[in-house]
């Protein structure tokens, strides 16, 4: 077995089970207890587990743990795909948009289509450069502060540079939610600029995958009761807590979306902020439209006599 199918099942069982054993791995994957070791270190230098003696524990374990950016965004590509698709569809023309720090969040700057005339304002990097690689035709504004392992900025110079602002929505990755203790950040100046956040925005919509709930970190950003909108993948109801999880959610935030783990690519412009199309997927690439498939297109090195290049929607600072 290859080290990374074997680094895989590692963590396969470390998502079923919350802490593994060397031993017990070695029995499992019939390698050594050495070979299981040297696996552990690889996946602990990534950040996609902690090693403690004797064995390896999620890395989220510990409520003040915070992983790069690299290493979060290495989990659960398929199911942030699905989610930030989802969340495409409560986008409506001329919004005012403010989107948090996160992997996830990052996937639906990506997908934000150009052509809506929003204006996204951020304290995420990663999310300011994914919507610089654009051609334009988004309003971007970033927050300023002190950087954060996950390529945010935080602190009170962000905080200060809300003040005053007004977004209709604001899309939130998070570190955890859990019905009693909320949506939770490791880092506490983190916390605070999602809070604030939270209260420049009309509505808040949570991006977060099945394999958060349940997880708290040091910081309470919000209770589930102050997020409209939770979206998370089909794993809410198969997971530990069964079923269960689905119900508690659905009587806490405003309206929970579930998504299935095949990624859900983005809706046609006519189902933008509206849930009538949300049983609707786009799985074949072959029938993509263009924007979608390739939403950067390269532009054309020359054009025809007298044919101009199309001129972006915004100018000066924005990306």
């Amino acid at each position: 077995m290859l080290a990374t199918q074997r680094q895989h099942l590692i963590l396969q069982e470390l998502d079923a089970e919350g802490t593994v054993r060397v031993a017990a791995l070695a029995d499992l994957l019939r390698v050594s207890e050495m070979t299981v070791r040297r696996d552990i270190d690889a996946l602990d230098a990534e950040g996609l587990l902690l090693r403690v003696h004797g064995g390896a524990t999620r890395a989220g374990a510990f409520s003040a743990f915070e992983p790069g950016f690299g290493a979060k965004s290495a989990r659960e590509a398929d199911a942030k795909r699905a989610i930030a698709a989802e969340a495409l569809r409560l986008l409506l023309p001329g919004m005012t948009l403010l989107v948090s720090g996160g992997t996830t969040t990052h996937e639906l700057a990506r997908l934000l289509p150009r052509d809506l005339g929003l204006t996204v304002v951020t304290n995420s990097l990663m999310v300011a450069n994914a919507l610089a690689a654009g051609d334009g035709g988004i309003r971007t504004v970033v927050l300023g502060g002190q950087r954060t392992p996950s390529e945010a900025l935080v602190g009170p110079v962000t905080v200060h540079a809300l003040d005053g602002l007004h977004a209709d929505l604001c899309f939130m990755g998070v570190h955890g939610f859990d019905p009693k203790a909320g949506i939770t950040s490791p880092n506490l100046l983190e916390s605070e600029v999602n809070a604030a956040m939270i209260a420049a925005s009309d509505t808040l919509a949570v991006l977060a995958d099945a394999t958060k709930y349940g997880t708290v970190g040091l910081a309470g950003i919000a209770p589930l009761s102050a997020v409209g909108t939770l979206i998370t993948d089909a794993r809410i109801s198969t997971g530990s807590a069964g079923p269960a999880a689905e119900s508690l959610l659905r009587q806490s935030v405003g309206e929970l979306r579930i998504t299935p783990l095949t990624p859900a690519l983005a809706p046609p412009a006519s189902q933008l902020g509206s849930s009538s199309g949300a049983s609707q997927r786009w799985e074949r690439p072959d029938l993509l439209p263009s924007w979608v498939a390739d939403p950067f297109p390269a532009r054309p090195t020359s054009l025809p006599d007298g044919q101009m290049p199309p001129a972006s929607a915004f100018k000066g600072h924005d990306a």
